[in-house]
């Protein structure tokens, strides 16, 4: 049959793979590692079930698909341009031509062909089109940056598809980093797919690449992010030159792919949001670069973003005004000590007691605090704010905690009396099990947690600790979670033991695939003519029902002479199923 003759060659063509071939065929069809086959022909069954077949075609190009359908169609051999890739993904034999069990699947996928997409002319005038792609380039970036200044603060809890949960969007949206609840997803799903957000399988985290990508101008910010937008686009999506090809044939670009046009969608609101396109579908002038696989035009950009200030209006009400688009690392390191109330071409933000405070725990100083706000203030820095950042300072200091080298313990020392019992009789404190050192001289309390939870711990119930180390200078503690640092195994260490044991089950495949037929005929209990060699180098075939496969013998009863014959499996020459 066709179906096992398919099998075979297929067994064949994987034994005279290179490792390296057969763990990038597995990777490509998302075979499990922990496959329990035991050789090559166990390969072939599962990689010509329809099952496997059904999971592959999705990840085929247009133009893969295309010869596929191309092939299937006129049973003829696939076309040059994509017989190797469909070769090496198990889904034609060696001669070019589909396996019976793929044609099936797509001659019954695209009885009628794979339906033309076509590319739209745009006749409109791009520059309003250009003007509006900027402007929400400009904005996501900043947008995106809220996003992730909120998730160093709190972790993005996500549900179990990936996506937002609906209390977090409700946070994006109240907090000003998003517009909608959808936009919310949409800037989300963005820093996921260039590495500035990653996931902890229970909440969305800031990466280190972030991290780092807060601090960067916005024309630097928008540069690494669309070039790493191209590179993570789907393989079907892009160009042989590097770039992508037009947005319009994203949808139709991988034909099998039932939840195609809505990836597509999905990469192309990106793109929009991004400046990567207009509205009308169209590469901006900025990205052509990007688009034909070079670097993005970001003079042509430039001159469309507005200008960003490195200066803020401080006034006596506590507040700074910003007189347009505040620098992005000026604007971090504010927010690092004030809480902006709005954004816009001029943002405003409002300092307190709290937000200095927090500052100085996060590792700012009074000095530094002065030096950083005089240098930023048109100004000067108000009489009001500067008593704060000093008042702030001296009370922050009051309860210092530090690690007790001696004794292993965390130490937390305070001049006053009446603030040490505070904290002792505090139930807010009860998980760090503060005890009060009789031993030691002031007021002293001590636990064997260590030093950073106490210390948090203490920030979170409004005490005005600072860290310190040895020697009693205070030190800066990051509190941020990180996303983990993805250090995937590489698919040749994950395939190993599978391409191994393959290896191992390989011997005399004319022998193994003549057994294997046997118990397959054995198991369906089916008539096969069985062609045995005889002593004196003649041959004879005998029609058997088989029933019994053992101790290297096929037993069957004979159909001409209805009695039970017993084979040995050595002098078996081959077997063909009686239809």
């Amino acid at each position: 049959m066709s179906e096992t003759s398919d099998q075979r060659a297929l067994a064949v063509s994987l034994g005279a793979m290179r490792d390296d071939e057969l763990v990038r065929l597995f990777a490509d069809r998302e075979v499990s590692p922990t496959a329990t086959w035991r050789d090559m022909f166990d390969a072939a069954d599962a990689l010509l079930d329809p099952a496997s077949i059904g999971r592959a075609l999705p990840a085929l190009n247009r133009a893969e698909a295309q010869g596929l359908v191309d092939a299937t169609a006129s049973r003829t051999p696939l076309p040059p341009e994509s017989r190797d890739a469909l070769i090496s993904r198990a889904l034609a034999r060696e001669d070019g031509t589909p396996f019976t069990a793929v044609a099936e699947i797509v001659g019954e996928t695209f009885p009628d062909g794979i339906p033309d997409t076509e590319i739209p002319a745009v006749t409109s005038d791009p520059a309003p089109r250009e003007a509006a792609a900027a402007e929400d380039a400009f904005t996501n970036a900043a947008s995106l940056a809220d996003v992730l200044l909120l998730a160093l603060e709190t972790p993005l809890g996500r549900i179990g598809s990936g996506s937002l949960g609906a209390g977090e969007r409700r946070r994006l949206v109240e907090t000003g980093a998003a517009v909608t609840p959808d936009d919310a997803d949409l800037l989300v799903g963005l820093g996921a797919a260039v590495g500035l957000l990653g996931s902890n399988g229970r909440a969305w985290l800031v990466t280190r690449a972030g991290r780092d990508w807060l601090r960067k101008p916005t024309l630097d910010r928008w540069e690494s992010t669309a070039a790493a937008l191209r590179d993570a686009l789907p393989s079907s999506y892009r160009s042989p030159d590097g770039g992508w090809v037009s947005a319009y044939l994203w949808a139709g670009a991988a034909p099998f792919d039932p939840t195609g046009p809505r990836h597509a969608s999905e990469w192309i609101a990106r793109f929009r949001a991004w400046g990567l396109i207009d509205t009308a579908g169209q590469e901006t002038p900025w990205s052509r670069g990007l688009a034909a696989g070079g670097p993005a035009e970001t003079d042509a950009l430039r001159a469309l973003l507005p200008p960003e200030v490195d200066r803020v209006y401080l006034q006596n009400d506590l507040t700074a005004i910003a007189p347009g688009p505040l620098a992005p690392h000026l604007d971090v390191r504010l927010r690092g000590m004030a809480a902006r109330e709005s954004r816009a071409q001029a943002s405003s933000y409002r300092f307190s007691a709290a937000s200095i405070g927090s500052a100085i725990t996060a590792g700012e100083t009074a000095e530094s605090l002065r030096d950083f706000l005089t240098g930023l203030s048109l100004t000067g820095l108000p009489q009001p704010l500067a008593y704060v950042i000093e008042r702030s300072a001296a009370e922050h200091g009051r309860v210092r905690v530090a690690r007790d080298e001696a004794s292993g313990l965390t130490r937390i020392r305070t001049d006053d009396a009446t603030l040490a019992r505070a904290m002792e009789v505090d139930q807010s404190l009860r998980s760090i099990a503060l005890t009060v050192d009789d031993d030691a001289d002031g007021h002293d309390l001590v636990t064997h947690v260590d030093r950073d939870v106490v210390f948090w711990a203490l920030s979170d119930a409004h005490y005005p600790a600072v860290a310190v180390d040895a020697d009693g200078r205070a030190r800066a503690l990051d509190r941020a979670r990180l996303a983990p640092d993805e250090s995937a195994p590489s698919p040749a260490d994950v395939y190993a033991p599978l391409v191994g044991r393959l290896r191992a089950g390989v011997g005399d495949s004319d022998a193994a695939w003549l057994e294997r037929e046997l118990d397959q005929a054995v198991r369906t209990r089916s008539v096969v003519d069985v062609t045995v060699r005889l002593p004196d180098g003649s041959a004879r075939v005998f029609r058997l029902e088989a029933t019994g496969l053992g101790g290297g013998r096929l037993r069957g009863r004979d159909k001409a002479a209805d009695v039970e014959r017993t084979l040995p499996l050595s002098h078996i020459d081959g077997v063909a199923l009686v239809d």
